[in-house]
């Protein structure tokens, strides 16, 4: 792509501007600080209101791309429009309009956190929006650089990879890759995992962008007859990486295996605490005797394992008599091995495990996993003893849940199961830990966000794992939304919301690697060097050139 020419600055005011003018007199005086920050303000800040409002347009179409509505080109076509609207811009005042950006995106698209509370739903999303900060800045300066749509679409894959760490542990949430779950983007899983997606997704956007300046350039016969082509080459490129997707296979084969998934569904409001830990309980167990019924009763096929959802019971069964008899009774009934979400107490009383247990019908609970990436401030309350005098809501956090210390790769009757609770399903390598697994299961307890858009979101990123790693998942949820996907990410089956549901369907086990599962994190940080090195890049040029412009002064 050519190298582009940066329009050149206008003359400062001043004496020496003046003096250009031929005049003596002297410059007019400077306004108050207060006047210029209320005439930025009216100008809509350094970038004036038109790009402003064109950031904010951006970030809406990438917000109608993520479930439940699902528009998923506009993904691409968010991203072009925040490039044209960043292009050209000082580094500062790109970061400005990337703030603004990542406010209007994050805002709906985390919507169903205002359960928890508005203030904490805000604070996330202008948290969030932060990381916006330093994209924004990003593109605003290797735009200058030729073949600017590759260094922007390697800042994005940056962007998530700095999102998805930091702080404690990063909330990977609303990545570009998880907009693109079921589009011809998707296959590209298989090669590079999530950020590979959301490299090639933001590349379409940039090239979109790219044809859009060459033919307003080509407009306004500034570039001549090369322009118009330019502008095609961008158009073709972009539509080769749909097409290019589309011509990488998703695997559907395996060996079969029957499983059923269990989605109890929660009480409704008006319970105490203590009174709904024990009905969410009970509504697993008798739901699951249903399935047991139905095996009798040749309804249904007879599954080999059966999952139930994270927090199916928050009564530890360990220290719990009653609550051991009720689910061992249910998965004797069912007569096969259930994997159960339970809460249980280590050892020392002190803490809260998140467990999936292994419960044989014979020898009952056996090997299990604990949730290794615990929610900070849902499961465990960073800087606690200070929180808890500034927040009193923090209280419903009386103990930390503890950390688990390896994967959750387990034998679940005939086949490995590779468990991830809740929201680890949006981190790669909590996902990538458990791939060896002939089969995939997500586990989960949604009841607080439903009917919001996270559900959704939620398995929109297991539809992307199952591609990702080439594996059936089984998504179990207590209340919805629970599913069971194919490996090549068609939903299979779907639960509505807070009702009771039984899925049971034969699909394929597999035990082969994908090329993202032998690349591991490789893609992510070699293409976040890429951007990083761009950015180095137009650093180092715009310096030169200032310096230049200095010595011709």
């Amino acid at each position: 792509m050519a190298q582009e020419t940066l329009p050149e600055r206008p003359p400062a005011e001043g004496s020496g501007a003046v003096a250009a003018r031929g005049g003596d007199a002297a410059a007019p005086p400077r306004p108050g600080r207060a006047a210029r920050l209320g005439g930025a303000l009216r100008r809509g800040g350094r970038a004036g209101w038109p790009r402003t409002l064109l950031v904010a347009a951006a970030a809406l179409a990438m917000w109608l791309a993520f479930p439940p509505f699902d528009l998923t080109p506009l993904a691409p076509a968010g991203v072009a429009l925040l490039t044209l609207a960043l292009r050209g811009l000082t580094a500062r005042t790109g970061a400005w309009l990337g703030f603004v950006g990542g406010v209007v995106f994050f805002v709906p698209v985390l919507e169903g956190i205002g359960r928890i509370g508005t203030d904490a739903w805000l604070v996330l999303a202008a948290v969030q929006a932060l990381y916006f900060v330093p994209l924004g800045a990003g593109i605003a300066l290797v735009t200058r650089l030729p073949g600017w749509p590759v260094w922007t679409a390697a800042l994005w894959v940056g962007e998530e990879l700095l999102r998805g760490r930091v702080p404690f542990g990063g909330f990977p949430w609303a990545r570009l890759a998880f907009s693109q779950t079921a589009t011809p983007l998707t296959p590209y899983a298989s090669w590079g995992g999530a950020p590979l997606v959301t490299f090639v997704t933001a590349l379409a956007g940039g090239l979109l962008a790219y044809a859009a300046v060459a033919a307003h350039r080509a407009y306004g016969a500034r570039d001549g007859r090369r322009s118009p082509v330019l502008a095609a080459a961008a158009l073709a490129a972009a539509a080769a990486l749909f097409g290019g997707g589309l011509l990488i296979p998703t695997p559907t084969s395996g060996r079969p295996v029957t499983v059923a998934v269990v989605q109890g569904d929660v009480p409704r409001i008006g319970l105490d605490w203590q009174g709904q830990r024990k009905a969410v309980l009970n509504n697993h167990v008798r739901v699951t005797r249903e399935l047991a019924a139905k095996v009798r009763a040749g309804e249904v096929a007879r599954p080999e394992l059966v999952v139930w959802p994270e927090n199916a019971s928050d009564l530890d069964p360990y220290a719990n008599p009653e609550a051991y008899h009720a689910i061992h009774g249910a998965v004797k009934d069912v007569g096969v091995p259930v994997l159960v979400g339970a809460l249980t107490d280590t050892p020392d009383g002190e803490r809260v495990e998140n467990r999936g247990i292994v419960w044989d019908p014979e020898t009952g609970p056996g090997d299990y996993y604990v949730k290794r990436h615990p929610v900070p401030f849902g499961e465990y309350l960073p800087f606690r003893e200070i929180l808890t005098r500034l927040i009193t809501r923090f209280e419903r956090i009386p103990r930390d849940f503890a950390k688990g210390d390896r994967s959750g790769v387990l034998r679940l009757g005939p086949v490995t199961v590779g468990d991830v609770i809740c929201f680890e399903v949006a981190y790669d390598r909590e996902v990538r830990d458990v791939a060896p697994g002939d089969l995939m299961v997500v586990q989960t307890n949604n009841a607080t966000y439903g009917r919001t858009s996270l559900p959704a979101q939620q398995l929109a990123m297991s539809r992307l794992r199952a591609v990702e790693h080439g594996r059936t998942i089984l998504v179990a949820a207590t209340s919805g939304i629970s599913a069971i996907v194919g490996p090549d990410g068609r939903v299979l089956d779907r639960s509505r919301e807070f009702v009771p549901d039984i899925q049971v369907r034969t699909v394929p086990a597999r035990t082969s690697a994908t090329l993202s599962d032998r690349l591991g994190a490789a893609p992510e940080w070699l293409l976040a060097a890429l951007g990083l090195g761009a950015l180095c890049a137009a650093a180092w040029a715009a310096r030169n050139n200032s310096a230049r412009n200095d010595e011709g002064n």
